[in-house]
């Protein structure tokens, strides 16, 4: 479907990747993982055609498509959320209108007694093809698809018909995504598709992806997220791409044996190296021993000292032994919250004890945030109590602290205006903790990445100890390794913390507490978190139960239909996948033949090709089998379209 070959890119002196070779086939699940840094984003940008690589060739086949998610910086403005959606049936809106000119044409002819003229006769054929392209669309189930995808991504039905401009940046990342599961392209591309998105959503769209007919590329830091959906793992790593088979799981096993393997390699070639520099250094004066000598050393000069993945920084830091505080550190009392005329929360309670570990899950705009700062003593609340417990401090860290940096500061200023009473010494051992080395802390912050953002709010964050710590969405813009590392120091910390997330794999072995946030009221649950999301899919099975038995289906009914239905569509895609990869095959064919046969009726238009009779006969027999050759390779292509069709509808 699309192949990369020799494909090379760096950004000044760094080298991001070299002589990169790999290929996208039909079904692929396919994640980019790497270090914040490593080209996972260019490496997608690439593919998507939105940059090109400094050397190196993309080839895709003539019938894939590719749809791109970035990060972020995508903004709508001007429609309402579904007439936004529903650009992307242009084509079949167009196609609405021509029918509707067709049928009024087929009126007046019917009105003219004209109906066996060879115009309307036209007008039949082509009210056909159109009618046809509409229901290969899927244009009749619009309104259901568009529901169906923007419901599943968290919006509701009153949003439907609001401004596009009134939704806030990470909800236009769902619009834009909402889009590009309704195009469908043969290739999705999504960068950091699940920063945005909260539990529930995120559930429902590994459960979408993993049904989806194309194939899929994917960079994310939640390795839940890419166990539940991916198939095969490329790694970007210190200049060099791996690529490994299975999941994020299977991945991490099998790069741990291959560097176990490297790291004896690498001991032996350094004892090899000692070796060698040894008889070097004992025999560099003897005359008899000059040719070992010179041959020694040209070997060395040859030698290239091996690295690994091993041997890339990762952040290292422990938050500071905070001070001990009383049984109980805050507690809110029947707060209330709105903004203008919209509640957030209303008489909502929450009691946060000494070492609590506590999750504020939910889906976007329940009021997650609002709570976390309310806790925090950043927001204000129309009525309740705030009550701190005794010797209680707090720190608070959020997306937009990263933000919030002057970005005309140096990251070593932003540190010292925070401690001013730290020595400079202090500080940059500090920031050397989180990747800050050298010259790096002299870099205004007005140049760094979001990751590297992130980290410096986080070192700013340890500058104050503190007993209750509350963090909204800490680990957005981190990568995996530097995840894990905040993880093992959240797990070490002996404060109580309250942390905003939708990254089921990093809140798991954190939390014992679980808030959720419904109809404005705070509600708390005892337990991890997938002791509480195991309680909410029993509760969906429990009222999709109920739904089947009030349909007059008996429930075991209902399993075998759904396992029927699922059984159709893996039988479905089984069929097609050969099909299409035959397909594909027969278009590069077609593709070949077609340029070889125009080169040479090219040739037979230059005169000068008739002075050399030899090759005129030559040509003349290799264009007489390239027409019959693509004669053949056209029928087999329409029997192959027929066979794909004919299967798509069954």
């Amino acid at each position: 479907m699309i192949a990369l070959h020799n494909i090379s890119k760096q950004f000044g002196r760094s080298i991001l990747f070299r002589d990169f070779s790999f290929q996208v086939g039909d079904g692929d699940r396919i994640a980019i993982v790497g270090s914040n840094g490593a080209g996972k984003s260019t490496l997608m940008k690439i593919i998507a055609g939105q940059i090109e690589s400094d050397a190196g060739t993309i080839r895709k086949s003539r019938y894939s498509t590719t749809g791109y998610l970035p990060q972020d910086g995508v903004y709508h403005e001007g429609m309402t959320l579904y007439d936004e959606v529903e650009t992307v049936f242009a084509t079949l809106t167009s196609l609405h209108g021509r029918i509707e000119e067709i049928g009024r044409e087929i009126r007046e002819l019917n009105e003219t007694d004209a109906l066996e003229s060879p115009r309307m006769n036209e007008l039949m054929r082509e009210l056909e093809t159109a009618q046809t392209a509409l229901e290969q669309g899927d244009a009749y189930h619009r309104e259901t698809r568009i529901k169906r995808i923007l419901f599943g991504l968290g919006f509701s039905d009153r949003d439907l018909r609001r401004r596009t401009e009134e939704f806030s940046g990470g909800w236009h990342m769902r619009i834009e995504l909402a889009k590009l599961l309704l195009m469908e392209p043969t290739v999705l591309l999504l960068d950091e598709p699940t920063n945005h998105l909260d539990i529930e959503s995120l559930e429902w769209i590994e459960a979408y992806l993993r049904t989806y007919q194309g194939a899929i590329l994917l960079v994310s830091h939640d390795s839940r997220f890419l166990d539940n959906v991916v198939d095969k793992v490329i790694e970007i790593s210190l200049g060099r791409v791996s690529e490994y088979t299975g999941n994020y799981t299977s991945y991490l096993k099998q790069k741990s044996q291959r560097l176990d393997i490297l790291e004896a390699t690498r001991r032996h070639q350094e004892r090899a190296l000692k070796k060698t520099e040894r008889f070097i250094e004992r025999f560099r004066y003897k005359n008899t021993k000059a040719r070992q000598v010179q041959s020694r050393v040209k070997m060395l000069e040859k030698m290239q000292p091996l690295t690994t993945e091993r041997d890339e920084k990762t952040i290292a830091f422990a938050f500071p032994e905070p001070p001990r505080a009383g049984r109980v550190v805050m507690e809110l009392r029947e707060i209330s919250k709105a903004y203008n005329d919209i509640k957030v929360l209303e008489d909502a309670s929450l009691h946060v004890e000494r070492g609590d570990r506590i999750a504020i899950i939910g889906i976007n705009g329940s009021g997650k945030s609002t709570l976390a700062r309310i806790v925090a003593g950043i927001e204000t609340m129309q009525q309740g109590e705030r009550c701190p417990g005794h010797n209680a401090t707090i720190s608070y860290y959020a997306q937009n602290k990263a933000e919030e940096l002057d970005p005309d500061k140096t990251v070593l200023q932003t540190l010292d205006e925070a401690a001013p009473l730290q020595s400079p010494g202090a500080l940059r051992s500090l920031l050397g903790c989180f990747l800050f080395s050298d010259d790096d802390v002299f870099k205004p912050v007005s140049v760094l990445s979001g990751g590297e953002k992130s980290r410096l709010a986080l070192a700013k964050m340890l500058l104050k100890p503190s007993n209750l710590m509350i963090m909204d969405e800490p680990t957005n813009h981190l990568d995996i390794r530097s995840k894990g590392v905040l993880q093992e120091s959240l797990a070490a910390y002996t404060g109580a913390y309250l942390i905003v997330s939708h990254d089921r794999d990093f809140l798991a072995p954190l939390i014992n507490k679980v808030v959720t946030i419904r109809d404005k009221t705070v509600i708390l649950h005892h337990g991890s978190v997938d002791d509480y999301l195991e309680k909410l899919h029993a509760e969906e099975r429990s009222r999709s139960n109920g739904a089947d038995r009030a349909s007059g289906e008996a429930p075991v009914i209902v399993r075998n239909r759904k396992r029927e239905e699922a059984e159709k569509r893996q039988e479905r895609y089984r069929k097609l996948k050969p099909l299409k990869e035959s397909l594909a095959a027969v278009e590069r064919d077609i593709e070949e033949a077609e340029g070889r046969k125009q080169e040479i009726e090219e040739a037979f238009a230059d005169q000068a090709t008739y002075n050399d009779e030899k090759r005129v006969r030559t040509l003349n027999i290799e264009h007489a089998q390239l027409v019959s050759r693509l004669d053949e390779l056209y029928t087999r292509w329409t029997a192959l379209e027929e066979e794909v069709i004919a299967i798509s509808d069954e």
